[in-house]
């Protein structure tokens, strides 16, 4: 069996410099390297091999059910447009793109111009108006209690809203 030198015979060559030291004053390094301790070098924390932490995929506690506030929606230029005169009531057709709405839905208008001798208090009723039919997706009819001038005629101006009865801040 073999004898190893031990204690101030026991010398090493350093695999880094080739300088000489004392056995007990050398380390191994990371890479396998015999090395004197003033030649020393610990791993480099980015070399480390880490676990990949996943990204979560759920959400705790959903609250799908959520609704949003009905806001008011900016109307196009002249969205209003009366089918007839001289009768009351007048059906108004109105323009609102995508307006999502179905028949009976309550909707009040906001900053209209008057048109067609329509004024714009009779459009603007605090009560709002009940949609009597949907046209398209980007139409619906109302029936405003007031007699149109000439009918067939586009109005109400360029600031004008569509929403709810009350708006919610």
């Amino acid at each position: 069996m073999a004898r190893y030198a031990t204690g101030k015979n026991s010398w090493g060559i350093s695999d880094r410099s080739g300088f000489r030291y004392r056995l007990s004053d050398m380390k191994k390094e990371w890479t396998g390297l015999l090395v004197g301790k003033d030649e020393f070098e610990l791993k480099h924390p980015q070399l480390e091999i880490r676990a990949k932490a996943s990204d979560a995929q759920a959400v705790r506690d959903p609250r799908p059910d959520r609704t949003e506030p009905v806001v008011k929606v900016l109307l196009p230029f002249n969205p209003f447009k009366t089918n007839s005169g001289g009768s009351s009531p007048t059906v108004v057709t109105v323009t609102e793109l995508g307006h999502g709405r179905s028949a009976s839905d309550i909707v009040r208008f906001r900053d209209v111009e008057g048109f067609d001798g329509l004024s714009s208090s009779t459009i603007q009723a605090a009560a709002g108006y009940s949609i009597q039919s949907i046209v398209n997706t980007d139409k619906y009819t109302i029936s405003v209690s007031a007699s149109a001038t000439s009918g067939s005629v586009a109005g109400g101006g360029g600031f004008a809203s569509a929403g709810p009865v009350t708006v919610e801040n």
